[in-house]
């Protein structure tokens, strides 16, 4: 019998770790985590059982986002080491029988970046500008903003340049949008994917998977920002000018060639915040090949919403015909379970959000039972190892 990580489909069994390499392990004693740390945890990773590492983003940032606000997708940040010390990580990861697989923020890049950088030159109408979500504003001099967005992260969701153009950010101001209408932001990610496919990476987690297409047209920006606002993620009729748009799909056909270049094939697995009718689309052997069920991660602890979430998740893989679900319970976008299981228990539909408060207000508003959290947790794990998929 084959073993799993020998298996060109090792990801729809696998039990993957989120590293995130600045807090992992400081192998130098620089008070920072550093990929040679990871490299020196394999072992101590491979007796958890791990099949695959997920490293969140190790590149050059101004760390405005956790370092989701990149500045070159194709290096390492030399704070955390080189290349040298990637393929050196590759290589002992996969001599320990685990699979490597790196994020990819395509949504947006940092204000620091190449292109971004070159669009600020460039001005106007110019071909770089066209990489980027650029716009007039509105006002007599145009000094107000496009539309009255409002940023994920607080604030408008635009930002004026010297030249009095504004671009859209649906994340930090760091964080320009790009415009996948534009063939040269293909280029870029199709090289990014077959520059790390050829270091040994073996998978991609896609971040803002849902929200790369994007759609302007039909009504002025004034209006749909009336219409739609940027928080309503979530979306049953594919309208939204923002997120889970029918063309979304094209990018993924094109990526899944350049997957397919590689033997084994490469797969990705999205960061799609969807309703769970549409995960399957993403998850389709013609796209990316696996997304994450979020619905397990925001389920509260009662039987019915574990049970809602799971059934959930294997309707979406069934449709799929091929792919399998990821159950997330933990990761960087979501208070961690030892905590959630910890608070006051409230409906399902508030729970969620109780837990950020929790966070934001210091555990001033609820007090957190973290030994319950902690049993709750282990046996939460262990419910989600019992599933197929992989977690």
């Amino acid at each position: 019998m084959t073993a799993n990580n020998e298996r060109a489909d090792w990801w729809k069994q696998a039990v993957v770790y989120q590293v995130y390499p600045r807090s992992f392990k400081d192998a130098n004693g620089d008070g920072l985590g550093d990929i040679a740390g990871i490299t020196s945890k394999i072992g101590y990773l491979k007796d958890l059982g791990v099949d695959a590492l997920w490293l969140s983003p190790f590149y050059p940032s101004e760390l405005a986002d956790g370092g989701y606000d990149v500045i070159d997708y194709r290096n390492v940040d030399p704070r955390l080491g080189t290349m040298d010390d990637f393929d050196a990580m590759v290589d002992a990861a996969h001599g320990a029988g685990m699979k490597v697989m790196v994020d990819i923020v395509p949504n947006h890049t940092s204000d620091r970046h190449a292109m971004f950088q070159e669009a600020l030159r460039a001005g106007r109408g110019s071909a770089a500008r066209d990489r980027y979500i650029f716009r007039e504003g509105r006002g007599e001099h145009g000094e107000l903003p496009p539309n009255d967005w409002l940023s994920l992260f607080g604030g408008s969701a635009w930002e004026r340049v010297d030249d009095g153009q504004w671009y859209l950010h649906i994340f930090a101001v760091q964080q320009p949008d790009l415009n996948w209408r534009n063939p040269e932001v293909h280029e870029e990610f199709n090289a990014t994917f077959r520059f790390w496919s050829d270091h040994g990476t073996d998978g991609f987690r896609i971040d803002v998977a849902h929200g790369l297409a994007k759609d302007f047209h039909g009504a002025s920006l004034e209006e749909l920002g009336r219409r739609y606002p940027v928080h309503q993620v979530m979306n049953h009729d594919g309208m939204h000018p923002l997120w889970d748009r029918d063309e979304v799909h094209e990018i993924y056909h094109e990526w899944r060639k350049v997957f397919n270049e590689y033997q084994p094939p490469r797969f990705a697995v999205g960061e799609a915040w969807v309703v769970p009718e549409h995960q399957y689309r993403y998850a389709s052997q013609d796209e990316l090949g696996q997304v994450f069920n979020f619905e397990f991660a925001k389920a509260d602890w009662t039987a019915d919403a574990f049970r809602t979430a799971i059934e959930e998740g294997l309707e979406s893989a069934q449709e799929t015909h091929g792919s399998t679900t990821t159950w997330v319970m933990n990761n960087h976008d979501v208070p961690r379970s030892a905590s959630r299981y910890g608070l006051p228990q409230v409906a399902a539909a508030n729970y969620h959000q109780l837990a950020k408060d929790w966070i934001l207000r210091d555990g001033t508003t609820y007090t957190e039972d973290r030994d319950l959290g902690e049993r709750r947790a282990r046996a939460a794990i262990l419910m989600e190892a019992g599933l197929p998929g992989s977690m």
